[in-house]
């Protein structure tokens, strides 16, 4: 098998919206509502990410705006209201970056924006220089892929390496993105493992299997099964 599962290079934009340390507050607002963003990438120099400021980042002004907090609420949110006072980028900002590689798989920024509950990453190179963003929405990309071009792959990078001809006799067919692998094989303790592997294709959505067990390509001895990998020898 040799397929490579799509990077982030392959779906993040590349004309980002950033600012520098010294951006005012409302040059902020103004750049998120412009470019229709809730983070911004905050760069020094020749585009080094130091930091992203956020929404998040922006609303303690209008949260502590006309109220004067207890004690207690100083203690326990001590970075809101340092933010609250803030004028510029660099006192707004969340430093440092939370961000990505450009040759990280999908899974792995999708991984790293689940764990932090963020919207985007901006992308960097090895120096941490801007290379372009990701959203959630750009990792999604990989599900409008032609049903066709995922079955192809699985019948190259699947199929033709765990059930060959004339051992088994197994046709692909998708369907919105969902998977079926129809025919019989000798050997069923492999499903599972087809299972794992034909979900690690990029775009499929589902997998179910409708397999029988044979002695020999011509001679089925169990009954089909569906859904998952779950196939039981007759």
């Amino acid at each position: 098998m040799h397929s490579t599962p799509h990077i982030v290079s392959d779906v993040m934009s590349q004309t980002v919206a950033a600012v520098g340390r010294r951006a005012a507050f409302k040059e902020i607002v103004q750049l998120m509502q412009d470019w229709e963003v809730s983070a911004l990438p905050v760069l020094e120099g020749e585009g080094r990410v130091v930091g992203v400021v956020s929404e998040a980042d922006l609303l303690p002004k209008e949260e502590f705006r006309d109220s004067d907090p207890d004690r207690a609420t100083q203690l326990r949110r001590l970075d809101d209201l340092a933010k609250a006072g803030g004028l510029t980028a660099e006192d707004l900002m969340t430093s440092p970056a939370l961000t990505v590689r450009a040759d990280a798989t999908l899974a792995q920024a999708a991984r790293t924006m689940a764990h932090a509950k963020v919207k985007r990453l901006p992308v960097v190179d090895d120096v941490g220089m801007l290379q372009g963003i990701v959203s959630r929405a750009d990792l999604l990309k990989v599900f409008l892929r032609d049903d066709e071009e995922i079955a192809e792959e699985v019948r190259r990078e699947v199929v033709a390496y765990l059930f060959p001809a004339p051992v088994s006799a197994v046709h692909v067919e998708v369907r919105n993105g969902v998977v079926q692998l129809i025919g019989h094989t000798r050997d069923t303790s492999l499903v599972p493992v087809a299972a794992r592997l034909v979900r690690a294709v990029e775009g499929v959505v589902d997998v179910e299997f409708e397999l029988t067990r044979s002695e020999s390509p011509a001679e089925p001895t169990a009954a089909p099964a569906k859904g998952g990998g779950n196939l039981s020898p007759a």
